[in-house]
């Protein structure tokens, strides 16, 4: 993307004291780099300067008594917070003391192309016992951003972080104290037996699964409905809290995690989601906040008292909290289990915990058969049934005869029909206004993407020359994951290519009933989501909502091959991945992709 110019700002004054939580008081880089049978900590250091040193290595990791072994970088996981200066450059060198080859990718970072950090993409990846020297040149943004491996399921092992680039000038966002809350999960399991696990029945970590006596609000015909679809309306997670621990700053929901403030006093907290496959709800019971940015990037405040955030997204909160506590609740998405910590006045003090809310259903909107032509998050009992090719039985109950979920002629030409595909969202509408699995229905301000406003004009305003729809496909039973009906295996030669400084219109359509977040490596795009053309607010992962779509413009001007996936691990891993090649400024070399020689 362009260059992002930073604002004429209001200033502001952050608390001395840094992270709580960040660890021992010796740095985890001082103590080795094979770890040698040492326990990973939990919480995380602080790393700065011209040159910053990072080992990778794999050890034991405890959390709440769950035992399992880890990948740790300088000791902890999350890895170091990596604190960099906006126009200043910076030399990070990642030593790989792993068995295994690794990655370092920079989230949101907006860096050469060789130096994006995706093996077989932009480099070849760090062998084991090799150094990599990524050099950053002078850094043109700011904001809060991520640092994540991009090798095999290593993210899901502990191996993210979070990065701050500070503002060249005074910050815009007026804060005392500045937090990050990097959520993530903890599993004793290894992540290839999750995999494996996944493939062989993707129910199996679903442990809220319908009975004939439960107590969710379906109807007979509804439990046949889906039965015949062979689908589960509480199908809302792959990977849910039977298996996870939920982590903040890696500290599960029992270990205190706090941030200290003094009363009358503005606190931000920088919300990371480094999951590898969970979707939170973030709230402070009882208290309302402001949203300052979104994916690093400064927008108009808005008060919400509840957030979605997907994975790979991160959001900056400001909060002024009046009480002596309050307890920050990350709760997942399909609510099997939470992340906590809490705002303390003082050192111990605790407010209370909420219960886990009643977990989800997915909805008529979710199967992409909205036909009320808006966001509807549920069915609704006055809609015109007549119109979806169904009707009602004398007793009221929908009936769903005739419905097709499965009618591939629905789809365009260029999406392969195959095993890949066992669903069609039969009405895709633009669900930019949901909240979020879940959340339409809470009696509270939860924040929709239709709520973003840039802070300051977007420097692209030119109407894009062409649009390209990209289809979010799979077939859930199997666990494939595509785009287009084709896994990256089948598409590595044939990547999306874009123009130099052409401007594209891209929907996304979502014809699974999962959510995906979606990332694009390498740039920002501006989301379609309402906001004036010059404000559109900017970002590099954008939860497509099951069942619907999303549009985003793209000023393709960062040369190179970049990584365009599905951040859900197991969907990437399973093949939801392409390349997007951007060409080179006109009169330049091409750019070579990895392996080409010459």
């Amino acid at each position: 993307m362009q260059s992002i110019n930073r604002r004429k700002f209001l200033g502001s004054s952050i608390a001395a004291g840094g992270l709580l939580g960040a660890g021992a008081a010796i740095p985890a880089w001082a103590r080795g780099g094979n770890m040698n049978g040492a326990t990973i900590r939990q919480g995380f250091d602080e790393v700065s300067g011209r040159n910053i040193d990072l080992t990778i290595a794999r050890g034991p990791v405890t959390v709440q008594g769950r035992r399992g072994m880890g990948v740790a970088v300088n000791g902890s996981v999350p890895g170091p917070l990596v604190r960099l200066k906006e126009g200043a450059a910076v030399n990070l060198n990642v030593h790989n003391a792993l068995d295994e080859d690794s990655s370092i990718h920079w989230h949101g970072l907006l860096v050469p192309f060789q130096f994006d950090g995706v093996p077989g993409v932009s480099f070849p990846g760090i062998k084991p016992g090799q150094t990599f020297t990524y050099e950053m040149p002078a850094l043109r943004q700011a904001g809060t951003y991520w640092w994540h491996s991009h090798s095999g399921l290593q993210e899901q092992a502990g191996h993210y972080g979070p990065i701050i680039v500070d503002p060249a000038g005074p910050d815009p966002v007026q804060a005392d104290y500045d937090y990050v809350m990097l959520l993530s999960e903890f599993t004793p399991m290894h992540p290839h037996t999750i995999m494996a696990k996944l493939k062989k029945g993707e129910a199996y970590f679903n442990y809220q699964q319908r009975t004939l006596t439960d107590g969710y609000p379906l109807t007979g015909e509804e439990r046949r409905m889906w039965a015949e679809m062979r689908m589960m309306p509480t199908d809302i997670s792959d990977v849910s809290g039977s298996t996870y621990t939920y982590l903040a700053n890696g500290h599960g929901p029992k270990e205190g995690l706090e941030y200290l403030f003094a009363r009358g006093k503005r606190v931000r907290i920088r919300v990371i989601n480094g999951s590898a496959m969970t979707f939170f709800n973030v709230r402070i019971p009882g208290m309302k906040f402001w949203v300052v940015a979104a994916d690093g990037l400064n927008v108009r405040p808005v008060e919400v008292e509840e957030f979605q955030i997907g994975t790979a997204e991160t959001y900056d909160i400001v909060v002024e909290p009046t009480g002596e506590a309050h307890t920050i609740v990350a709760e997942s998405m399909d609510r099997s289990g939470m992340a906590l910590a809490t705002l303390a006045s003082r050192p111990g003090a605790r407010a209370p915990v909420p219960a886990l809310r009643d977990p989800p259903l997915l909805t008529m909107a979710d199967m992409g058969m909205n036909h009320g032509g808006g966001d509807m998050a549920g069915m609704d009992p006055g809609m015109d049934h007549s119109a979806m090719g169904h009707g009602t039985e004398p007793s009221g109950e929908m009936s769903m005869s005739g419905m097709d979920m499965r009618d591939t002629s629905l789809l365009p030409p260029d999406v392969k029909v195959g095993p890949g595909v066992d669903m069609v969202a039969m009405n895709p509408v633009d669900r930019m206004g949901d909240p979020g699995i879940g959340l339409d229905k809470v009696p509270h301000k939860v924040l929709t993407y239709k709520d973003l406003v840039a802070l300051e004009p977007n420097d692209d305003l030119r109407t894009p020359s062409r649009q390209m729809e990209i289809h979010l496909t799979g077939n859930m039973e199997r666990y494939m994951w595509s785009f287009d009906g084709k896994k990256f295996s089948a598409v590595s030669d044939e990547p999306i290519r874009f123009a130099y400084n052409e401007r594209v219109r891209i929907k996304l359509v979502n014809d699974t009933m999962m959510a995906h977040p979606i990332h694009l490596h390498g740039h920002f795009f501006e989301l379609v989501n309402g906001a004036p053309a010059d404000r559109q607010p900017q970002k590099h992962t954008v939860i497509v909502q099951p069942g619907g779509s999303a549009q985003f413009d793209l000023t393709a001007d960062e040369p190179g091959d970049w990584a365009f996936h599905c951040h859900l691990l197991y969907h990437m891993h399973a093949g939801m991945f392409q390349i997007v090649t951007v060409a080179n400024r006109a009169g330049q070399p091409d750019v070579k992709r990895v392996g080409e020689s010459g």
